[in-house]
């Protein structure tokens, strides 16, 4: 599947000013990469980019939802990148791990009877995890990218970027925004699903 890239403008945000770049496919599937100091230019070419992977969503991204840490985790890296110079967020549209916002609802339905989040998807017939990652490097490509620090507790977006030919120089851990609605559902990540993150 090709990706392009379509169009570029300045996004001044709560955390500062990002370049933001949108690309889409053949079937018109748009995602966006947020960017500082990309491409590397001569104030920070010894930094190494940091770079986050973030799929959409819209429960937790845009109505603040507790049933997950995705808000504080783009609000966070937005933030880092910022304070660090040099990086990027790539925001795909994956809406609930790539089953999209419907089933997304559904699962949470079947969460409230006491399943989770793994179950939920299991019992719905769905894959735990849809999401794909080939969107990632023609847009880490148009920014000149080949080598990152990595923000993620998921290991499997390290394996996802190196298959795609970039060198990960560094993971860096996230944990941010864990309450009393989110705790169980960060747990079933680190017990069934591989994260690498310690819940207390």
């Amino acid at each position: 599947m090709s990706y392009q890239f379509i169009s570029q403008a300045k996004l001044p945000t709560a955390h500062g000013l990002f370049d933001i770049h949108v690309f889409e496919n053949a079937e018109k599937q748009e995602h966006v990469l947020l960017s500082v100091g990309l491409p590397i230019n001569q104030e920070n070419t010894d930094k190494i980019p940091l770079i986050r992977i973030h799929s959409e969503c819209l429960t937790g991204d845009a109505f603040s939802s507790l049933k997950c840490d995705c808000s504080p985790q783009l609000n966070a890296t937005m933030q880092m990148i910022q304070e660090y110079g040099c990086g990027a967020i790539l925001y795909l549209r994956q809406e609930g791990r790539g089953i999209g916002l419907v089933n997304k609802i559904r699962a949470y339905a079947l969460q409230d009877q006491g399943h989770d989040t793994l179950e939920a998807n299991l019992l719905l017939g769905l894959p735990a995890d849809a999401r794909t990652y080939e969107m990632c490097k023609p847009m880490l490509d148009h920014v000149g990218v080949s080598k990152v620090k990595i923000l993620t507790n998921n290991p499997n977006k390290v394996s996802y970027l190196e298959d795609l030919g970039f060198e990960i120089v560094e993971r860096v851990p996230l944990l941010v925004g864990v309450n009393a609605f989110n705790k169980d559902y960060l747990q079933t990540k680190k017990d069934k699903m591989g994260h690498l993150i310690g819940v207390e």
